[in-house]
């Protein structure tokens, strides 16, 4: 007869311990900031990038509120939000009208309070003229739309945000503000103005704790850009510049990007 031994294995213990000295740490995850049941003022919200940057904060959950000249257009783009359960209410101001524009701001003002976001985005073109063979009335139109609407917007809301305490100032400028553009001349002098003008209202605010954003897109395939020898499926959807929009508002309140430059990945 032979015995059977058994003999019994034990499962070693293994103690892992971190490696010293350790360098690595956690790094907190990334927080966006919600903006359900802010307002936000767009300008230019009728149409291309501004109805996108209202269909996008509402879709958020802001209370949007966009103006512009053409009533039909703003009442097209305020039923369309509307009728996917977003907030909106459209009016209509002229931004090159310094009375218009103080006017809606006070009746906004009236009914919801301070804005805590305004988006101008008004903008005018004029591509394709030489320097020399621009209307005065020309210069005029392409620098109230662009340049001196933007002032009158933000004297109308910035002393109610500083009031608050709080609220973001967000201009649409343009890759044109940063480069030269040999045929528009004037739209380009119009967005290296409000570059100017955002860059130095972004320190004038700082203290306020109100901030300011300038976002400056390249080629965006809208109505009021030129297609002519472009590849449109490469520019910039309106969509694109929405997004980066939505990236400014939801930061974190300690830090605020001043300056989104935006480009197509290839060139159209």
């Amino acid at each position: 007869m032979h015995t059977q031994t058994f003999l019994e294995f034990h499962r070693p213990t293994i103690t892992v311990r971190p490696h010293l000295p350790c360098y690595r740490k956690e790094l907190p995850m990334s927080q966006t900031v919600s903006i359900s049941g802010q307002t936000a003022v767009i300008t230019g919200g009728s149409r291309g990038i501004g109805a996108a940057i209202a269909f996008k904060l509402a879709e958020m959950g802001a209370r949007t509120i966009i103006l512009g000249r053409n009533d039909e257009a703003l009442k097209s783009v305020m039923e369309r939000i509307t009728a996917q359960q977003g907030s909106c209410v459209a009016k209509v101001c002229d931004v090159e009208s310094e009375t218009d524009v103080e006017r809606v701001a006070r009746e906004i003002q009236s009914q919801f309070g301070a804005p805590e976001i305004l988006v101008n985005c008004a903008g005018v073109g004029l591509n394709g003229k030489k320097l020399w063979d621009c209307t005065a009335a020309e210069w005029e139109r392409v620098i109230n739309t662009n340049l001196r609407g933007v002032f009158f917007a933000i004297r109308a809301f910035a002393p109610a945000m500083m009031e608050a305490h709080s609220g973001h100032i967000i201009n649409i400028s343009s890759l044109a503000g940063k480069n030269p553009l040999p045929g528009g001349a004037i739209y380009a002098a119009s967005k290296w103005g409000l570059n100017g003008l955002s860059y130095s209202l972004a320190e004038e605010l700082r203290g306020h704790n109100v901030r300011v954003s300038v976002v400056c897109p390249g080629s965006v395939n809208t109505d009021f850009s030129s297609h002519e020898g472009r590849d449109l499926s490469k520019m910039l959807t309106p969509a694109d510049v929405a997004h980066a929009v939505a990236m400014l508002v939801t930061q974190q309140p300690q830090s605020f990007i001043s300056e989104i430059t935006l480009r197509p990945t290839q060139k159209p």
